[in-house]
C-alpha cells in the first residue's frame, strides 16, 4: 500500500486500550478521565481480521500500544493469534513495564520478540512526580528480565525541561552494560503534552556529552552509526565508547521524518488513522459490525491513506489536527 506521496505502508500500530495503570502528566490527567465503554472497544477478533486484511496488502510489522497494553485481558492469546497470521514478520509491544516482568515468558512463547519499555528517569521521586506512583526500580527489573528472556529491548525516555532533564545521563547509562537501545524522544504537543516543555535533541546530546564525554576524547565522543532500517523506525543512533548498547534520538519536532513514514494507527475504538496529529480517520470497527466485506474495508483504508498529510502540523494551530490525548489515540 502507498499513500498519496508514494510512501509505502508496512507497519501497523494497534492501541489495545485507552486505559493505563499510570498517570504520566504529559499523557493523561490524574482525575476526570472518561474511558470508552467495553462495548465500544474493538474486539480482538475484529483486530485480527483487520491485520489479516492489511497483511495481504503489504503490512509486515505490528506494534501493540495503549494506553497500557498489558492491562487488557488475554493479551498473550492475542499475540499468539497475531504471530500465526501469514505475512506478519515482527510483533512488538510498547509498555510502561510495570506488569511486563510477570508476563515476559508467556508473551515470548506466544511470539512476541520486540519490547519498548518507557522509563523517563531512574530517580524514584521524579518518577513518581511524572507518573503518579513509585515504580522506576520495577521498570528497570522488567528491562533486565526482558533481556534475559531473549527480547530485543528498547528503552524510551521523554526528556522534560526542568523535570527529568538532569537525570538523562543515568538513563543513558542503562546501555553501558546492556545490549539495549536507549532512545530519547522529543515531547510532542499532543493533549496534556501541550502543557510541558520538552528538551530538543541537540540539547539532550549536549547534556549527555558533558557527562559521558569523560570516557573518550571529545572528537571521538559520538560514533554515528546511522538510522535503523526504514522498516524499524525513525531513530538516529550514536554509540558511546565502551557501551554495549546504543543511544538513539527520535526528533519529530526538530528533525521531521514524515518523508519516511511507513505506518498506520488503529485506535482502541477501531479507527484507522494515517497520521498521529491529524483527525483524518475511518471507523473500521463500525464498518465490520455493519457487515462490510474485506474488499470494502481495504478500499476504505486506501481512501483514507490517500488523504495522509505530507508532514505533521506540530506547533501549528490549524484545522484538522488531533485534539485528543495520547492515551485516546495510541502512541
Amino acid at each position: 500500500m502507498k499513500d498519496g506521496f508514494e510512501r509505502k505502508t508496512e507497519y501497523l500500530r494497534i492501541s489495545l486500550t485507552d486505559r493505563c495503570n499510570l498517570r504520566c502528566q504529559y499523557c493523561m490527567p490524574s482525575q476526570g478521565v472518561t474511558f470508552r465503554r467495553h462495548e465500544d472497544m474493538m474486539k480482538y477478533e475484529e483486530m485480527l481480521r483487520l491485520v489479516e486484511i492489511l497483511a495481504g496488502a503489504g503490512v509486515k510489522k505490528v506494534r501493540l500500544t495503549g494506553g497500557e497494553p498489558t492491562v487488557r485481558r488475554d493479551l498473550t492469546w492475542f499475540v499468539k493469534e497475531l504471530s500465526g497470521i501469514r505475512g506478519i514478520e515482527q510483533i512488538g509491544l510498547t509498555t510502561n513495564g510495570l506488569k511486563f516482568a510477570e508476563m515476559a515468558d508467556e508473551l515470548y512463547d506466544a511470539g512476541l520478540r520486540l519490547v519498548n519499555i518507557s522509563l523517563d528517569t531512574l530517580n524514584e521521586e521524579v518518577y513518581k512526580y511524572i507518573t503518579g506512583q513509585y515504580g522506576a526500580k520495577k521498570v528497570m527489573d522488567a528491562v533486565n528480565i526482558a533481556l534475559m528472556t531473549g527480547y530485543k529491548v528498547k528503552v524510551n525516555c521523554v526528556p522534560l525541561k526542568e523535570i527529568n532533564e538532569r537525570y538523562l545521563p543515568e538513563v543513558a547509562y542503562i546501555a553501558r552494560d546492556r545490549a539495549v537501545d536507549v532512545r530519547f524522544i522529543e515531547l510532542m504537543p499532543i493533549g496534556c503534552g501541550k502543557a510541558f516543555e520538552g528538551v530538543p535533541t541537540e540539547d539532550v546530546k549536549t547534556i549527555l556529552k558533558n557527562t559521558l564525554g569523560i570516557y573518550r576524547e571529545e572528537t571521538e565522543f559520538l560514533q554515528e552509526i546511522g538510522e535503523e532500517p526504514e522498516f524499524a523506525g525513525p531513530a538516529k543512533y550514536v554509540r558511546f565508547k565502551d557501551f554495549e548498547g546504543r543511544c538513539g534520538f527520535i526528533s519529530p519536532m526538530s528533525d521531521c521524518f514524515c518523508d519516511r513514514c511507513n505506518r498506520l494507527r488503529l485506535t482502541a475504538d477501531g479507527c484507522i488513522k494515517p497520521c498521529l496529529y491529524s483527525d483524518e480517520k475511518i471507523n473500521i470497527c463500525s464498518m465490520m459490525r455493519a457487515g462490510a466485506s474485506d474488499k470494502d474495508i481495504l478500499a476504505a483504508i486506501h481512501e483514507v491513506l490517500s488523504h495522509k498529510n505530507q508532514r505533521h502540523s506540530f506547533g501549528r494551530d490549524i484545522l484538522g489536527q488531533e485534539h485528543r490525548r495520547m492515551n485516546e489515540i495510541g502512541g
